[in-house]
C-alpha cells in the first residue's frame, strides 16, 4: 500500500508534513533545528530564487558540501522548481569535479561555506559556465524571493536526483533517479515488515549525501514524518556527540565505520537509544558483526543495492542474522517485496542454487537511465533487468551471496573505486610502463587498494612520488595504500592482465 497518496514528488514531502504536523522537528543539524513548517517555507524561498534565474524546466542544480540541513533544503527547493539536484562529491579533486559538472551541464552550484573555495576553483577551471552561490543559513534567511509555494507542475517521471557513480571506463555516469522511482522505493519498503519506521523515530545521517545510502535513507526518514539527525561527515567523536545529544533510534553505517565507532567509543558510552543499525557498502566479517551486536545491543539489518536500483534490492533482516551459523551472516539476504534478483550465466540463462553468475535486478524503483549516455544505459539494462556487475549465487533457502565483482571495482571504507581510475593516473607517470590496481581483503577498510607497477627500463620512482601524483588528480581515498614493483604481469592468451592471479599471489604472499 502507499503510505501517502498525496506525496507524488520529493517537494511534496515538506508540503504534506507542514500541513499535518507543522511543528514536528524534521532536521537537527548540530544546534539548528528545523520544523517541517520551516523546511517548507525555506524550500519555497529557494525554489522561487531558482525560478527567478530563468532556468529551463528539468535543469540541473548542483550542491557541494558535507551533510547539513541546507543539503535537504537544496533537494526539496530544487524539486519544487522542477529541477534535478546533483550532489557533488566534496572529496574529489578539481579535475574530477570538472568532469561531472561538465557532463551534468549544471547551471547553478550551491556551495557550503567549507566548500566555497573548492567551488570557485571548479568554476574557474571548468568549461561549463555556471553560477556559484555561497549557500549558508544566513543567505537563505535573508533571501527576498518569498515563502509562497511556486506550485510548479512537476512530473513524476522527471529526474529528482542526478547522482554520479564511477564507471569501468573511469568516466563517471549520471544516474537519473526520478520522483516515481523514489515513490516506488517507499512502496516496496512499506510492504516490507522489517521497515517498521514510525514518525517517532530519529534517523542519524552519517554517510555522505552524494551516496544513495546517505540521501536515500534520509528521504525515507522524512517521507515517514520522522526526524533526521545530521552529522556532517563520519567521525567517531561527532557520531558519539550526536548520539548523546539527539538520541537517534536508527543509524546506517558501512562496516569500516562500525569498527571505528567500536574502537573509539568509551566503555560507558550509552547506545541504548538505538533500536536498529543498518549496514551496507562492503563485506562485513562475522567476527565484527558479532562484536557490534554485543556492543550496541540493538537489531542489525544489512541491505544490498545499487544507485541504479534506486535503493535496497535485498535485505538481510534482523531475524535472518543467525549467529549460530556464520555462513548466513555472509549473505546479503533476500529481495524486498516487488523486487526480483536473478543469477544468470554469460548467456543470460537462470542458474540453479549454488552456481555463481551475474546478479540481475528487476524493480519498479529502477533508474531512468544514465544522463546523456544511452549506450551505457543499454549496456546495463536488458529486457527490464539491471545487470549489477556483481557475481553471486543463491543457496537452497534463497539467501543471496556476493562472491566477487564482475567489474573491476574495489570497495574500500564503503567507497567504490574502479581500478582503471587509478591506473590511468599511474600510467601517465613517465617512470611507469604499466600498472594494475587491485583490492586486497582488509579487516579495517573491507579492501585495501594495492598498485602493482612495472617500470620503464632503467627508470626509478619512489612510492611517495607516485602517491603525490595520485592525490593531485584523484580523491585521496582512491590513492593506493601499498605499491609493489614487479618485473612483469601475468597475461592471458589475448594479452590481458590476469588480475585474479595478481590477487591470489598477493593474498598468499
Amino acid at each position: 500500500m502507499w503510505l501517502h497518496t498525496e506525496i507524488k514528488t520529493l517537494g511534496d514531502i515538506p508540503r504534506y508534513y507542514a500541513r499535518v504536523s507543522p511543528d514536528k522537528i524534521a532536521l537537527i543539524d548540530s544546534s539548528v533545528r528545523r520544523s517541517f513548517a520551516e523546511l517548507d517555507k525555506r524550500t519555497n524561498r529557494l525554489a522561487n530564487f531558482l525560478l527567478e534565474r530563468g532556468l529551463p524546466r528539468e535543469s540541473n542544480v548542483a550542491f557541494l558540501g558535507k551533510n547539513s540541513a541546507r543539503y535537504f533544503e537544496a533537494v526539496f527547493g530544487a524539486s519544487k522548481a522542477s529541477y534535478a539536484l546533483v550532489p557533488l562529491n566534496w572529496r574529489l579533486a578539481v579535475p574530477e569535479l570538472c568532469t561531472v559538472a561538465s557532463d551534468a551541464q549544471i547551471r547553478i552550484l550551491l556551495a557550503d561555506a567549507d566548500s566555497y573555495e573548492l567551488a570557485v576553483a571548479l568554476q574557474s577551471e571548468c568549461e561549463q559556465p555556471f553560477e556559484v552561490i555561497l549557500f549558508t543559513n544566513q543567505w537563505l534567511d535573508e533571501l527576498t524571493s518569498g515563502d509562497t509555494d511556486p506550485l510548479v507542475d512537476v512530473y513524476q517521471d522527471q529526474t529528482a536526483l542526478l547522482m554520479y557513480t564511477s564507471g569501468t571506463t573511469g568516466k563517471p555516469k549520471g544516474v537519473q533517479l526520478t520522483h516515481l522511482s523514489f515513490n516506488f522505493m517507499r512502496f516496496c519498503e512499506h510492504n516490507e515488515p522489517a521497515y517498521d519506521w514510525t514518525s517517532d523515530d530519529i534517523k542519524m545521517l552519517v554517510m555522505p549525501n552524494f551516496h544513495l545510502v546517505g540521501s536515500g535513507l534520509s528521504i525515507q526518514t522524512l517521507y515517514n514524518g520522522a526526524t533526521l539527525s545530521i552529522v556532517a561527515a563520519f567521525d567517531p567523536k561527532l557520531v558519539l556527540e550526536a548520539i548523546k545529544r539527539d538520541r537517534p533510534t536508527i543509524c546506517a553505517l558501512v562496516p569500516t565505520a562500525i569498527q571505528m565507532l567500536i574502537e573509539n567509543s568509551p566503555v560507558d558510552a550509552d547506545f541504548s537509544c538505538l533500536r536498529m543499525i543498518m549496514y551496507a557498502g562492503s563485506p562485513i566479517s562475522p567476527a565484527l558483526l558479532k562484536q557490534a551486536i554485543q556492543r550496541f545491543g540493538c537489531k542489525f539489518m544489512q541491505f544490498y543495492g545499487a544507485t541504479e536500483s534506486g535503493g535496497a534490492a535485498t535485505l538481510l533482516r534482523p531475524e535472518q542474522h543467525d549467529l549460530e551459523h556464520e555462513s548466513s551472516l555472509k549473505s546479503c539476504g533476500t529481495p524486498l517485496p516487488w523486487i526480483e534478483v536473478d543469477i544468470v550465466d554469460h548467456n543470460g540463462k537462470r542458474l540453479p542454487a549454488g552456481e555463481i553468475g551475474e546478479m540481475l535486478i528487476r524493480s519498479p524503483t529502477m533508474f531512468r537511465g544514465y544522463w546523456n549516455n544511452p549506450v551505457a544505459t543499454a549496456d546495463v539494462m536488458q529486457n527490464g533487468w539491471y545487470r549489477s556487475g556483481d557475481a553471486g549465487y543463491k543457496d537452497e533457502k534463497g539467501l543471496i551471496y556476493i562472491v566477487d565483482r564482475v567489474k573491476d571495482m574495489i570497495v574500500t571504507g564503503g567507497e567504490n573505486v574502479y581500478s582503471i581510475e587509478v591506473e590511468q593516473v599511474l600510467d601517465a607517470h613517465p617512470a611507469v610502463k604499466k600498472s594494475a590496481v587491485i583490492g586486497r581483503p582488509c579487516e579495517k577498510w573491507g579492501e585495501m587498494i594495492v598498485a602493482m607497477i612495472v617500470l620503464e627500463e632503467g627508470a626509478t620512482v619512489t612510492e611517495k612520488e607516485l602517491d603525490d601524483a595520485c592525490r593531485k588528480r584523484i580523491a585521496g581515498y582512491k590513492a593506493p595504500k601499498e605499491y609493489r614493483f614487479i618485473e612483469s604481469f601475468p597475461l592471458s592468451a589475448t594479452g590481458k592482465i590476469l588480475k585474479r592471479v595478481l590477487r591470489d599471489n598477493l593474498i598468499s604472499s
